[in-house]
């Protein structure tokens, strides 16, 4: 499965962040788009989600909308209990 990680993000979102802090603490490669100072990366995010909030994150062709821990783990096979965030 292709594991590559993206999410679409602005500087002020909580969850934004403790998602990123999740990727960092688990050594996840992400690439991040900031939606806030990026309007073509803004409006590729609604195209492909459907969504106006943030984060909205792409592990390979799954996408998940806010920030969920456990399917973040499940896709990236991060076993639950190794860090706490």
């Amino acid at each position: 499965m292709d594991k590559t990680v993206t999410i679409y993000s602005t500087p002020t979102c909580h969850f934004c962040q403790m998602s990123k802090e999740f990727f960092t603490a688990n050594n996840v490669a992400y690439t991040e788009f900031n939606v806030a100072a990026d309007p073509a990366k803004r409006q590729e995010m609604i195209d492909k989600s459907g969504q106006m909030g943030v984060p909205v994150i792409y592990v390979g062709d799954e996408m998940i909308i806010g920030f969920d821990k456990g399917r973040l783990s499940e896709l990236l096979g991060i076993g639950q209990g190794t860090t706490e965030v």
